[in-house]
């Protein structure tokens, strides 16, 4: 009842700005709780939760457009807000390229995409406070080289979405999410190591045990000590499948139709060129069901959809809103982003790259002398050249066998070389985010000490 009569009010505040002398104007109201318990050595270090409710007007006027937001939903703070907008958007500069989509294009079904989940929005306090010690619990039983933590708790999120414009569209959805992580630090002969592991899913049915979480995150520190550099080399690189999804946030940006109109990406220029090995298939699917980046219209109330991004190495598709679709001639892809105030964006719906047949240890199996890399630091890419180079850790392969932990190290080369030297993709794709990828194996990178 609250969506329909806030649904309402988004639709008449729209027309209200019109009648204010906009030729279009698009209301969007946000609504989210958040809570966060943090713990450490079996006791709660931060307990928050916070309420946030806003709305947001865009007016366009004459290929202008300007935005206000505000929090007071009272009508003489809405009626004062529609002429900020409309005093704005006067003095703002002209694009032809502004405006809202053609009403014919909007979603006409709100698809129900299975991304609220009652059993988040009714889990207590002391229910979230259990999950997260039991977490970390299993950690430090994992081995008495468990010291100490740098973090670890729940975090949940219960939100919801309406959206409305002067076109006649009016649609609205929720949503939730869950997320655990456990942080240990571990302790050998002087040297300590910290690592993590977590899980985040819009159903509390889909998140990992947190005695998994735990064990998993002990296990992935333990494994890093004793770590040492090695020699500067060339040597074929597994990425492994939580990191190798950084490699897919690179990719997305690259294919974002911001970057392609502001010629900052390197596929510019490239739709139906050869970008990528055969075996590699990048989609974006903003309708998959539970996705976390899944909604079933965009920013702008056009449906999402699924787009094929990269076909067996082919690039089919950029990834638009209506915005960049108009600047490059094309149609929007329905991923328009946007906040409460400022320009509209464009953001992925559920990123990924295509899994393969090769079990993550098929894939170190097959490498006689490389790297697997657990762990990267920074932003390691300029989307506009593609030359990429990060700090990593990890571990030294040797005849199919992992050896010793490595750290100290920077990997690099070129995204685009890179894309084009996948040799095998792992089986083991996964969902913890919006961008994501399974293990891959690049046959060749520089690896400097």
């Amino acid at each position: 009842m609250a969506n329909e009569l806030n649904k309402q009010l988004a639709s008449e505040l729209a027309y209200e700005a019109v009648k204010n002398g906009a030729s279009a104007a698009e209301v969007v109201i946000k609504q989210r709780t958040e809570f966060s318990v943090g713990v450490r050595l079996g006791e709660v270090e931060t307990l928050q939760q916070s309420t946030d409710r806003g709305l947001g007007l865009r007016v366009l006027l004459d290929g202008k457009q300007a935005s206000v937001s505000g929090s007071d939903f009272r009508k003489d703070a809405l009626t004062e807000l529609v002429q900020q907008a409309i005093a704005l958007v006067r003095v703002t500069s002209p694009d032809d390229n502004i405006g809202l989509p053609d009403s014919k294009a909007f979603a006409q079904t709100i698809e129900d995409l299975d991304l609220y989940d009652e059993a988040i929005v009714n889990l207590a306090t002391e229910q979230k406070i259990e999950m997260a010690l039991r977490a970390e619990q299993a950690a430090r039983d994992s081995s008495p080289l468990i010291v100490n933590f740098e973090g670890g708790g729940v975090d949940t999120s219960v939100g919801s979405l309406i959206l409305a414009n002067s076109l006649g569209f009016a649609g609205a959805y929720r949503g939730t999410s869950f997320s655990i992580a456990s942080v240990p630090v571990a302790s050998e002969n002087g040297q300590m190591q910290g690592a993590y592991w977590y899980d985040v899913k819009r159903q509390l049915a889909d998140v990992d045990l947190p005695e998994n979480i735990g064990r998993i995150a002990a296990q992935r520190t333990l494994r890093k000590l004793g770590a040492r550099a090695v020699a500067t080399q060339n040597v074929p690189v597994v990425f492994e499948q939580n990191i190798a999804r950084t490699l897919m946030s690179y990719v997305f940006q690259a294919a974002s139709g911001e970057a392609i109109f502001r010629k900052s990406s390197f596929f510019v220029g490239q739709l139906g060129e050869k970008v990528a090995d055969e075996k590699v298939t990048v989609i974006d699917d903003g309708q998959l069901i539970r996705g976390l980046g899944s909604r079933p219209f965009d920013a702008e109330g056009l449906p999402t959809r699924k787009t094929v991004v990269i076909k067996n190495g082919i690039l089919e598709n950029y990834l638009l809103d209506t915005y960049t679709a108009r600047k490059l001639g094309m149609q929007s892809t329905g991923n328009a982003s946007r906040g409460l105030v400022g320009a509209l964006g464009v953001e992925a719906g559920n990123f990924y790259l295509e899994p393969g047949r090769y079990s993550p240890n098929e894939i170190i199996g097959a490498v006689s002398k490389g790297f697997l890399v657990t762990d990267v630091l920074g932003f390691g890419v300029n989307t506009v050249t593609g030359d990429y180079s990060q700090s990593a850790s990890g571990i030294w392969i040797e005849n199919g066998e992992l050896t010793f932990p490595v750290q100290g190290v920077t990997i690099a080369g070129n995204l685009k070389d890179m894309l084009q030297a996948i040799e095998m993709i792992g089986n083991d794709l996964q969902f913890r985010g919006n961008i994501t990828s399974p293990t891959v194996l690049i046959g060749r990178m520089t690896l400097s000490a």
